[in-house]
């Protein structure tokens, strides 16, 4: 059977409702405005209208037919941009029958398209051309506060060409800022056939740029006089290269550690590419290398964490693992000091809130807190040349802010409105709990126990069970699913609620799951958020 992977299936339910009217215009009034491009404007009004900032400062006035916001005591900052994720995107279909059907899976994509290269080596893929407008998969950034983020697939060698995207709009092609944004690339194999290691990798894309750079040059040669010359056979991969090798669009290598990061820098030299590195966490440690190879940064704010369980029979982790973990984060702080052009990325985070967090460590680790900010906003819209449209707030950009009560940085914050495209939304209140369900933080409610669940997959629900086993507020135990079972971690029972988060292998990737549910009787239900989005399930106890 068909198994859809459940992790990022979209969402039914959001955390977020849109509320926005053909033409409305909008004013926050009394508010700190921080434009990244500018001064901080301590107290001043930022005028939203058909999708623009038509005016911002100090001694703006508030248009008569505007929606007023008293921004007093709130913060307006341009909109975040997660500046490498795979949202809105499909995940790859997973083939039953073990590797042979795989295997026979490819060959089958391979043959409908009429490229000359195996699924994994298409630099010509677009995920501009495989956007899903759907609202709902959108919903948990926008709560955390994001408006824009550049989407990839993140299978293959070549994973393909990037589109930056705003988080909402009724089409796909209405969300669309810049497509293709950039080429990305990844250090990985194609399984079960060559190039399948390495070293595979490395040849065969070094060979694809060759054959490119001479693919352009026969084409040329025939444009200027084809009588007598043979036509050049059309080949999309090729000429998806073409942009790249003319240092139209940059490229980015995925590489987190030094060594990948030197490959990827390597690489770039022979062929005089715009070079970006994502994840970039080993960065630190080259900053001068990066400098001269006028790199820029998608840093990974996915930060390490011990994984293994602490326990005394657990094996100790190595002093690399140990020195690597206590570096990366102060890696932002070192690309700031050298000069290196860098922007967060959220790395697969389950809970993009994190970032935010991981942001603070990097300020007490260095960093200043407008290099973070800007990091988050203006940053990655110069990396990919739109800053003159987005990344700051300034009249005639794209209305894209993002508003908070709080510290952006600190525990106690609250997004309490967000503009994409103009369009507002704001948080719906959480909803009330039942009556004698407990919660707050009294006697945890009995949790543990077996539990049979169905994860509301759009379409194709998943079964599964739930495993657990309670010691007062600690919960342990394993969630199995038609994917495999898998142990969770950091396990915690608060009143009737718990939460735990787990990772489960698909296709040879490892994906990070954040479950959060409510008991009420023998009553189960709560969220599992991926890096894609929110899929909701439901239960009953097992006796």
């Amino acid at each position: 059977m068909k198994l859809k992977l459940f992790v990022i299936a979209l969402a039914a339910i959001g955390l977020l409702s849109a509320t926005s009217v053909l033409g409305q215009s909008y004013a926050i009034t009394n508010a700190r405005i921080v434009t990244v491009s500018g001064a901080t404007i301590d107290r001043g009004t930022v005028v939203v209208r058909d999708g623009l900032i038509e005016a911002v400062g100090a001694n703006v006035s508030a248009p008569a037919d505007a929606k007023i916001f008293d921004g007093a005591g709130l913060t307006v900052y341009p909109g975040f941009f997660d500046s490498l994720t795979n949202l809105g995107l499909a995940a790859p279909p997973r083939p039953a029958g073990g590797p042979g059907a795989q295997a026979a899976a490819q060959q089958q994509t391979a043959q409908a398209s009429t490229s000359n290269y195996p699924v994994g080596l298409r630099p010509e893929d677009a995920a501009g051309d495989q956007i899903n407008a759907a609202e709902a998969q959108y919903e948990s950034a926008r709560n955390a506060g994001f408006t824009t983020a550049l989407t990839v697939g993140r299978t293959g060698i070549f994973n393909g060409q990037s589109a930056i995207v705003n988080l909402a709009g009724g089409s796909a092609s209405a969300m669309i800022v810049k497509s293709p944004a950039a080429l990305h690339i990844s250090f990985t194999g194609i399984p079960g056939q060559y190039p399948g290691s390495l070293l595979g990798m490395f040849s065969a894309t070094r060979q694809m740029f060759y054959d490119a750079r001479r693919h352009q040059e026969l084409q040329k040669m025939y444009a200027e006089n084809p009588r007598g010359m043979r036509r050049p056979e059309a080949d999309r991969s090729l000429e998806a290269l073409i942009p790249a090798l003319n240092r139209e669009i940059p490229v980015v290598f995925n590489a987190n550690s030094e060594i990948e990061i030197i490959r990827a820098i390597d690489l770039a030299r022979e062929f005089n590419l715009r070079l970006i590195i994502a994840g970039g966490q080993g960065a630190g440690g080259i900053v001068d290398r990066l400098k001269k190879a006028d790199a820029s940064v998608l840093l990974s704010m996915n930060f390490p964490k011990r994984t293994t369980a602490s326990s005394p029979d657990a094996d100790p982790e190595s002093l690399e693992v140990l020195r690597f973990r206590a570096e990366v984060p102060k890696t932002a702080a070192k690309l700031a000091q050298g000069g290196i052009p860098f922007a967060f990325q959220s790395g697969a985070l389950t809970n993009l809130n994190d970032l935010s967090a991981n942001a603070a460590l990097a300020i007490q680790n260095g960093l200043t807190a407008d290099a973070a900010i800007r990091a988050m906003t203006l940053a990655p819209a110069e990396i990919f040349g739109i800053s003159d449209r987005t990344g700051s707030i300034e009249t005639g950009k794209i209305a894209n802010l993002t508003v908070v009560r709080g510290d952006i940085f600190g525990k106690e914050k609250t997004i309490t409105h967000v503009f994409v495209d103009g369009k507002l939304f704001e948080p719906k209140a959480p909803p009330a709990r039942p009556a004698g369900t407990g919660g707050g933080t009294g006697t945890p409610t009995t949790v543990g126990g077996n539990w049979s669940i169905t994860i509301d997959v759009p379409g194709q629900p998943l079964s599964g069970t739930l495993n657990f086993t309670q010691q007062a507020g600690v919960l342990t135990g394993q969630l199995t699913t038609q994917l495999g079972t898998t142990p969770i971690r950091d396990g915690r029972v608060t009143g009737n609620s718990f939460s735990f988060t787990a990772t489960v292998q698909f296709g040879g990737v490892a994906l990070d799951l954040n479950v959060n549910g409510t008991v009420t009787g023998d009553k189960v239900s709560g969220t599992i958020d991926s890096p894609q989005g929110t899929v909701p399930f439901s239960g009953t106890r097992v006796p």
